[in-house]
């Protein structure tokens, strides 16, 4: 199952981890210095909800939290 948002389009994205080494300069070092960068993924928070659709059906669908504080659904 695709963790995409069924309301918002809320998908996965790549962004990566910047490993940094050394004393920072306000710490009274010479500063800190970029040893590695590796790849992660950034998934959204998503919620297995049951949700009342217009024509009164109930459907449970992956949501995500941003779109249930929005009100954007109705809980069923």
């Amino acid at each position: 199952m695709a963790r995409i948002c069924q309301i918002t389009g809320k998908r996965p994205t790549r962004g990566s981890i910047i490993h940094r080494k050394g004393q920072s300069k306000k710490s009274g070092g010479i500063g800190t210095h970029i040893t590695k960068t590796t790849k992660r993924v950034f998934r959204p928070n998503l919620q297995r909800v049951r949700v009342r659709l217009p024509n009164g059906q109930v459907k449970r669908m992956l949501v995500s939290v941003k779109a249930i504080k929005a009100g954007k659904i109705v809980k069923a």
